[in-house]
């Protein structure tokens, strides 16, 4: 499995923030077309799956797109 450590790989300073690109950012992840959408679109399509193999994938590639929202 995949292990998450909360840390930047860059360190990041803002000078003066900017609320039209964090709207922009924060629908990259809530959006219908965000990361959690994605998430959840893998997550509910792996219980119809018919065979094993696929079910793993489509979990595999669920976690992995939640896992960039943490």
């Amino acid at each position: 499995m995949w292990q998450y450590e909360k840390k930047l790989e860059y360190p990041v300073h803002i000078a003066t923030p900017n609320p039209k690109i964090a709207q922009l950012i924060i629908t990259q992840y809530g959006g219908p077309d965000g990361e959690l959408g994605a998430s959840l679109r893998y997550l509910s399509q792996r219980i119809a799956m018919p065979y094993p193999e696929l079910k793993a994938v489509l979990t595999d590639i669920g976690t992995e797109e939640y896992g960039y929202i943490c």
